[in-house]
């Protein structure tokens, strides 16, 4: 009875405290005062954070970091790419010369063992078979595709029935949250968001933890037996539970793995000068919807701040690489009558141009999707805009709120979502909500929103006029998103 009291005491005074203090802000104040109830809260100094801006930076940061880790390396990706030797060798590297570290990575099955010499699983195979007892590999298999289905789906397109698409990439007590996967063109020439956290040992081992739950409904990566033929051993872990029906042993690891953290988070008081950050975890195929739930909020409390005067009212600009917004989403934009800025790929920056086959129609669906979604917001207050860099991709996303046109960023939320009915449905997503303190008088918080504030202008940098109205789209497109390619998109 004592600690329900005490529980709850320090969860009040943790409520006022962000609601009155963190920010002064109103909207960031009832904002987090919810999601405090709802979601694990960290606290941050504003100044153990960093918004990388470029893929070189992401990369160096990373190989770096792998060559001075002393205690463990966790890497959550879709995948890693078969030629990057580099990433590779320097994992290898720092195995060998440190026989303390430790190493666990997370990938998309599907996605890492395509036919093929040069598949992901093969590439990392090495570090399982070199250090056995300090490596290991983890790949999760979406469910969904199963029975005959799964048999005839080709290997090429087997993703569009999900993937494990959570990007995180932890050394020691330090943390990158992207949206990049592990390949050489994220490495050079295609555009994400990268936002590092430097020693924060909680949000560390929350990640952890998140990667020790999931490796529960995942299969362990294993050097093949003496006597198989075959280039390596998929191990699933649970012998009571089948594969192809983990959805319950999923939601429930990852909504035992929420519900410990909140507990963890009431025992804190937020100061009114450190950040916020708020873990929200996507999978609908398992019936968890927490940033469904989130980003409904934000729009929520934001229509209730939105005025007349556009000077004076709350400004969004939310992004993806793959602008494919859920019935859902475009009803919290819409519906909101908040300004809002977005900013999709033109169909040259799309990962899928001049692809072959089908997956050559996929920047096309894209623009299908941009003209209806334009069309339904057709007087209102959303802009849309298209990014362009001759020789890149795009595949950044994510949410800035500013309280008004002229403010800073209070607010973004980032991580593996697209925001898109896919990461609705079908992907296992990891995102994060994190709110900084709207006080001039903070130069360290001031700096991290001058850093956002530069982020969303780089990427804007690079922003043209939306032409998608006078693209033509064909009518074979058109049908094969009427029937249901759009969800996989």
């Amino acid at each position: 009875m004592f600690t329900s009291i005490t529980n709850t005491a320090r969860l009040a005074k943790q409520q006022r405290v962000i609601q009155t203090g963190a920010s002064s802000s109103n909207f960031v104040g009832d904002l987090t005062s919810v999601l405090a109830q709802r979601q694990p809260c960290f606290t941050v100094s504003p100044t153990d954070v960093d918004v990388l801006s470029s893929p070189q930076q992401f990369y160096n940061t990373l190989l770096d970091k792998i060559r001075h880790a002393r205690r463990r390396v966790f890497i959550s990706s879709l995948y890693i790419g078969a030629e990057d030797t580099e990433l590779i060798n320097t994992l290898h590297s720092a195995l060998k010369s440190n026989e303390s570290l430790q190493l666990d990575i997370h990938l998309d099955l599907n996605r890492s063992t395509r036919p093929g010499p040069s598949s992901p699983a093969k590439a990392v195979l090495p570090l399982v078979s070199a250090y056995p007892d300090r490596v290991n590999v983890f790949l999760f298999r979406s469910p969904k595709l199963k029975g005959l289905t799964g048999t005839l789906v080709p290997p090429r397109f087997n993703e569009g029935w999900g993937t494990w698409h959570p990007k995180i990439y932890g050394v020691d007590d330090d943390v990158m949250i992207s949206g990049a996967n592990l390949n050489s063109s994220y490495f050079t020439d295609r555009q994400d968001r990268y936002i590092r956290f430097r020693s924060h040992v909680e949000l560390a081992q929350y990640c952890r933890d998140f990667l020790h739950k999931s490796s529960t409904f995942s299969y362990r990566l294993l050097p093949p037996s003496s006597q198989s033929s075959a280039p390596y051993d998929l191990h699933w872990p649970d012998p009571h539970t089948h594969p192809h029906h983990l959805e319950s042993k999923a939601k429930r690891a990852l909504t035992e793995l929420q519900s410990a953290w909140i507990e963890k988070s009431r025992a804190r008081s937020p100061s009114e000068t450190e950040v916020l950050l708020f873990p929200v975890i996507q999978a609908g195929q398992f019936g968890i919807r927490e940033e469904e739930q989130a980003v409904g909020l934000i729009f929520d409390r934001l229509a209730k701040y939105h005025t007349d005067d556009s000077s004076t009212s709350p400004t969004v600009d939310l992004t993806s690489g793959y602008f494919g917004l859920s019935k859902l989403y475009q009803s919290f934009v819409l519906q909101s009558g908040v300004h809002t800025q977005l900013l999709c790929a033109s169909p040259q920056a799309n990962g899928f141009y001049n692809a072959h086959g089908i997956s050559g129609r996929i920047p096309e669906a894209y623009t299908y999707l941009e003209q209806r979604f334009m069309k339904a917001a057709y007087g209102t207050n959303v802009l849309l805009k298209e990014w362009n860099r001759k020789g890149w991709t795009y595949h950044a996303k994510g949410i800035w709120v500013r309280p008004t046109p002229s403010s800073l960023p209070t607010m973004t939320l980032f991580g593996s979502t697209n925001l898109n009915s896919r990461s609705s449905n079908l992907d296992t997503e990891l995102t994060f909500i994190m709110t900084v303190p709207e006080n001039n008088d903070d130069k360290a918080a001031l700096s991290l929103r001058q850093k956002l504030q530069d982020e969303i202008q780089g990427l804007k940098g690079f922003a043209v006029p939306w032409r998608g109205e006078s693209r033509h789209v064909r009518i074979g497109t058109k049908v094969l998103v009427g029937l249901g390619v759009e969800g996989m998109l």
